[in-house]
């Protein structure tokens, strides 16, 4: 299943408070990268914030792997999850009127 993960900073926090969890945050997204879970990870432009592409069994292995990430159990952030399928509209043009 294919998952995008939205991150969103919790309200209150300063950047400052991220400083310290940076580069283990940096090395667990490595090590989900690594491990195949993690498809592709983007910043949005506008926001600075993460867009994850995720490869998983389903949206509560999802939920596991990002919960285990520093940033998200040091309470900074959290991941809106949108569960994605296959676009099926191609078949409209193969239709008969």
């Amino acid at each position: 299943m294919k998952i995008i993960a939205l991150e969103e900073e919790l309200p209150g926090k300063r950047g400052t408070d991220f400083t310290p969890h940076l580069q283990a945050e940096a090395a667990a997204v490595w090590q989900l990268q690594q491990a195949g879970s993690l498809r592709e990870i983007y910043f949005d432009s506008r926001q600075h914030t993460a867009v994850l592409i995720l490869e998983v069994e389903n949206l509560e292995q999802a939920q596991t792997l990002l919960d285990s990430l520093p940033l998200v159990q040091a309470g900074l952030i959290r991941f809106k999850l949108i569960p994605l399928q296959p676009y099926d509209g191609f078949q409209r043009l193969f239709a008969k009127p």
